[in-house]
């Protein structure tokens, strides 16, 4: 009886052994990753391919912010793996303030910015010395600008990078048009429903979730070939790693890139240039 008993209690710590050891291994194939977003659309988005990427060993987690300022700064700090919110030329900027090296892990979207206005139909429509509410993202100045000159409203000064553009571009200005620029770009969509200025400019994101169509409301809306489509942005060197790689590898999917198309009923576009 002594010696069943001590084989029965080395058979039960053997198998409890085993199965602390699979226990192991199955957690060892689970790498989780942190990614900052927007919520609109970006954290919405990146929610969509949660279980594709589960099923892949990837546990992603999301951390919403409501601004473009904390982003950068948290994923330079190391307290996330990526963030998904910005365009190349806000990065490049970002990085050019912050002495940064972030970089692009790739594109994903396009959120056409564009302009709303209560007191015109047209963008050419806008009267003389009309104001124009624009937010204080630097970065978006030369897609602001293009709008503007594909409308025959101003012309920019020879050899300006439309990228890295300011206001200060602007060689004429026919309808002595007041661009103000110096407003958060969440609080953008308060101003156009306060009917404040003779138009607004309101990136897509903020517009959608605050209840506007850029397809139906706008004066004026970027095209699909602008370069300023979304990215994900990681710490140099990150771009390589496999998580991030299949990260990638599901936001560009074909099926999430329908998913994108439908959802936002093009509101958002899925890109078709991917670096």
């Amino acid at each position: 009886m002594r010696k069943k008993g001590i084989l029965g209690l080395l058979a039960v710590a053997a198998t409890a052994i085993l199965l602390v050891g699979c226990g192991k291994s199955a957690s060892s194939t689970s790498t989780t990753i942190t990614v900052g977003a927007s919520s609109v659309p970006h954290a919405q988005i990146l929610k969509h391919i949660q279980p594709q990427l589960k099923k892949e060993g990837i546990n992603l987690k999301i951390k919403v912010f409501q601004d473009y300022v904390l982003p950068n700064k948290a994923l330079a700090a190391k307290e996330l793996d990526a963030n998904y919110f910005q365009h190349v030329p806000f990065l490049n900027n970002w990085n050019k303030e912050n002495n940064g090296t972030l970089v692009s892990a790739g594109a994903v979207h396009l959120e056409p910015i564009g302009v709303y206005s209560k007191k015109v139909k047209n963008l050419k429509d806008l009267k003389n010395g009309a104001t124009v509410l624009v937010s204080s993202n630097v970065a978006d100045y030369g897609r602001v600008l293009t709008l503007f000159k594909d409308a025959g409203l101003i012309t920019l000064k020879p050899g300006t990078d439309i990228t890295s553009a300011t206001f200060d571009d602007i060689k004429t200005n026919k309808k002595n048009l007041k661009f103000k620029h110096s407003y958060e770009a969440k609080l953008m969509p308060q101003f156009y429903k306060n009917n404040e200025g003779d138009a607004v400019v309101i990136n897509a994101n903020y517009a959608v979730q605050a209840g506007l169509d850029p397809r139906k409301d706008t004066i004026a809306l970027e095209k699909s070939d602008s370069p300023y489509a979304n990215i994900v942005a990681v710490r140099k060197g990150d771009q390589q790693k496999p998580a991030i790689k299949k990260l990638m590898k599901a936001l560009r999917s074909k099926s999430t890139q329908s998913w994108i198309k439908s959802h936002y009923k093009g509101a958002i576009l899925p890109v078709t240039k991917t670096n």
